[in-house]
């Protein structure tokens, strides 16, 4: 009964949160981030902000204006929410914006896969390439080829539909389709049907069954990143008191969260968490720890669409006691908790009371009224001291809080090789606060990571990609922020300080990495199979106000969360049904293509005359009669007279058949 209330109050805090547009801040951060969750090879890594390349880190937040770099015969995976992005060997790949609402990525050179799950209303997805940007209309499977001189881009649909737009062009790729686009400044378009997979769809193929069929899927969000990491690393089990809560297996007997990891500072939420283990992601990003039967069991909270990240959910400990000593050879010392369920999380950055009340009801379960009374002593009177008068479960448990030095911690050295002892009286004594107040140096940024052993060519780094959507300006490089971080340690940026140092940084004449496309207003259609696609104009000028992201709405399957004693099929994707605001749907008039009749060209036959060749005539040889040999003179025989038979023809005179008769006699007698 407790649990069901608990999550009815939950639920209900979500919606009372969302109600409240008017507490939206600029100042808020993205709820949503993006992990490498699986690499092979050499994969080289550039935080925004910086121009170090360092080995690509397994459970790092990324975000706006990180780069990656995929060397020869290498791959790497990352999650972004319900999109999952794969590259291959040769890759230049970057997130130009990772936001709540967008996800625009650059790619350079090489080969990038985009599965995307679920399109939100007004989500935008967007791919761009030297000479194309493609955005995502439907869930689906899509493939992008850039060659290494950036002047050709193929772009395959396995299933889904998405836009390919190029100078003013607009392409529908549907799926089972591929579309080539070959130039930058007056490009050309050619639609084919998609070929068959190749070896890099099919690693991509085996790594998505592998995200359908998790069993953890039951007990979290898909949309919670590194969900498919917990089950070949722990176990799912029912506490009364919490609902399901998972058990990691093979930790050593010292084991706490936020120890075996380190520490590293990213923009815009400062200090954040790095956990080593291959499953340490979800833990330490969603959910509370409680100990429990013995041991650590994390309590994933309410299962629910898209749930807020934080950076680290823990309480730290400070004040000047505390700080002296854990001090080792000066400079002082930094300690921490993780929040147990119920117990509220205090961002150090600034944010909206909206933002604060989904990032906490999205994690664990708590009432409305008391993450109110939170946010309103600390974030609204800018107490920089969380509530002492609340009961930390963690903080009493033995070995729950740890503690490092300065150095260790701003260095991103490992934490648990730089632990530091703290006797319980200075636990007990110490103050809960809202952040660790230690400004962050230029090894906060890039965290300990080691050298990179392969770097981008420049042509990669430099090239630039045509965009849609309007990108953010590139990252403030971490020099020019020093001063900021020192005036307030540990606290980040807010979102004005950064546009202003933004503003400066473009004035000095930086080049940018993105060339913006032209107003919809002009753009191209036409049908697929074109060489080059027809300018068409709307025939209703209402219908270039219309908003673009219309025709992205998804229906999804309202879902019911699940009991885990229930047995069901665990490739079923589950999500829980927000509320659904219906929007009025513009109808636009439908601008019929004339529809081009390829006519079929006669080639002139050529007959070929026979040549007769001049017949030959062979010499027939002359055969030479021998004369007979002479005989003596005949004996004159007795002459029979026969009777002579009257022939038809005309007789011949008396006096020519005689001679006939004596020729021969006489011939032999002159011879």
């Amino acid at each position: 009964m407790r649990f069901t209330i608990m999550a009815l109050l939950a639920a209900w805090s979500i919606g009372s949160a969302s109600a409240q547009p008017s507490d939206n801040s600029p100042d808020d951060p993205p709820a949503r981030v993006a992990r490498m969750s699986y690499v092979s090879g050499t994969v080289s890594f550039q935080p925004g902000g910086v121009d170090e390349w360092v080995a690509a880190p397994i459970n790092r937040p990324l975000t706006t204006g990180d780069q990656f770099w995929a060397d020869d015969q290498s791959r790497a995976e990352f999650h972004a929410g319900t999109a999952t992005l794969r590259i291959s060997r040769l890759t230049g790949f970057s997130f130009l914006n990772l936001s709540d609402t967008t996800l625009q990525a650059r790619l350079s050179q090489g080969v990038l896969e985009l599965r995307v799950a679920d399109v939100e209303d007004r989500e935008i997805i967007e791919v761009d390439t030297p000479n194309v940007s493609f955005n995502v209309v439907r869930p689906g499977i899509y493939r992008f080829e850039v060659d290494p001189s950036g002047q050709s881009t193929m772009v395959t649909v396995r299933d889904g539909e998405g836009d390919a737009i190029a100078a003013g062009q607009t392409v529908p790729v549907r799926t089972l389709q591929r579309v080539r686009v070959l130039g930058i400044d007056r490009p050309s378009f050619d639609v084919f049907p998609a070929p068959a997979m190749d070896e890099f769809d099919f690693w991509c193929a085996e790594r998505s069954r592998r995200e359908e069929q998790s069993i953890s899927a039951r007990y979290v969000s898909r949309d919670m990143i590194g969900y498919d990491d917990l089950d070949e690393h722990g176990a799912w089990s029912e506490i009364p008191e919490y609902g399901p809560v998972w058990r990691p297996r093979t930790v050593s007997i010292d084991w706490a969260p936020y120890r075996y990891g380190h520490w590293a500072w990213i923009e815009p939420w400062g200090w954040t968490w790095v956990d080593d283990a291959p499953w340490g992601f979800a833990p330490f990003h969603y959910g509370r720890w409680v100990y429990a039967g013995g041991g650590w069991v994390w309590v994933p909270g309410p299962r629910m669409r898209r749930p807020a990240y934080a950076p680290a959910l823990v309480g730290w400990i400070g004040g000047p006691r505390f700080g002296v000593s854990i001090s080792i050879g000066g400079g002082g010392g930094v300690g921490w908790f993780p929040l147990g369920p119920g117990e509220v999380f205090v961002p150090s950055y600034r944010t909206s009371s909206r933002y604060f009340n989904h990032v906490n009801v999205s994690n664990t379960r708590v009432t409305n009224v008391h993450v109110t009374n939170v946010y309103n002593t600390t974030v609204v009177n800018n107490n920089t001291t969380v509530i002492n008068n609340t009961h930390y479960v963690n903080r009493g448990v033995p070995g729950g809080v740890t503690a490092v030095s300065h150095e260790t911690f701003t260095r991103g050295r490992s934490v648990r090789q730089g632990l530091v002892n703290v006797n319980a009286s200075a636990v007990e004594s110490a103050q809960v606060t809202r952040t660790a107040a230690v400004a962050p140096s230029r090894q906060s940024v890039l965290a300990g990571a080691v050298a990179a052993r392969s770097t981008p060519p420049a042509a990669v780094t430099e090239r630039q990609v045509v965009a849609r959507t309007p990108a953010p300006a590139p990252a403030v490089p971490f020099n020019t922020r020093r001063e900021s971080y020192q005036a307030n340690p540990g606290q980040p940026l807010s979102t004005d300080q950064v546009r202003q140092l933004q503003r400066q940084q473009v004035s000095s004449g930086s080049r940018s990495v993105v060339r913006q496309q032209a107003a919809d207003a002009g753009q191209t259609t036409g049908q697929p199979g074109d060489r080059r696609m027809r300018s068409v104009e709307p025939a209703n000028p209402a219908q270039q106000q219309t908003a673009p992201t219309e025709r992205r709405r998804v229906e999804r399957n309202p879902v019911q969360i699940m009991n885990p004693t229930e047995r069901s099929n665990p490739i079923e994707r589950q999500r829980v049904e927000q509320p659904r605001i219906e929007q009025r749907r513009v109808e636009q008039p439908r601008v019929e293509q004339p529809r081009i009749e390829q006519r079929r060209v006669e080639q002139p036959r050529i007959e070929q005359r026979r040549v007769e060749q001049p017949r030959v005539e062979q010499p027939r040889p002359r055969i030479e009669r021998t004369p007979p040999p002479e005989r003596s003179t005949p004996v004159e025989r007795p002459r029979v007279e026969r009777p002579q038979v009257q022939s038809p023809k005309e007789e011949k005179p008396a006096e020519q058949r005689q001679e006939r008769r004596e020729r021969p006699t006489r011939e032999k007698k002159e011879n």
